[in-house]
């Protein structure tokens, strides 16, 4: 009973809240709390657009990786999201039963990829992937065939990795 520090009372029906003293986040009763698994995301890492029950955009550092300082496709970027992975257009607007999380270094460069059951997975599957690049364990120059060496070496810089 010590970490029930408020109850909110809503104009549209009674909502109670626990208020964990810990964290100072608010849960509702009723149903797990939305996306806590993103509380884990590497500070390195920001939500760039989360939709309620649907897909996740993370980015890496987008203060440093801006279009003013690199070219705009670079900018790492993981997606969870459970549309098609089918390669015509239009096809990623397709819901599917299966959800994905994706790294990419830019749009067309791919550097992992899980795919899982429940989007509560795939968004724990996003925070380790989002943990192992912070750290330098993610190899990003192995999937470019012409490599932008001044990219290459901030991302060294900023996860302590060297060639």
């Amino acid at each position: 009973m010590s970490d029930v520090l408020a109850a909110a009372v809503s104009w549209f029906g009674v909502r109670v809240a626990l208020l964990d003293a810990r964290s100072e986040r608010a849960f509702h009763l009723g149903r797990p709390p939305p996306n806590m698994s993103l509380d884990a995301l590497p500070n390195e890492w920001t939500v760039w657009n989360e939709e309620p029950e649907g897909r996740v955009i993370l980015t890496y550092r987008p203060d440093v990786f801006d279009a003013d300082a690199f070219p705009a496709a670079c900018l790492p970027t993981i997606y969870v999201t459970n549309g098609s992975r089918n390669a015509r257009p239009g096809a990623g607007q397709l819901q599917t039963d299966e959800w994905h999380t994706t790294l990419f270094a830019e749009p067309e460069i791919e550097l992992a990829t899980k795919q899982l059951d429940s989007r509560a997975a795939a968004i724990e599957a996003a925070v380790d992937i989002a943990e192992r690049f912070a750290d330098g364990e993610v190899d990003y120059r192995g999937s470019y065939q012409v490599p932008r060496e001044a990219y290459f070496e901030k991302l060294d810089e900023l996860t302590g990795q060297s060639e």
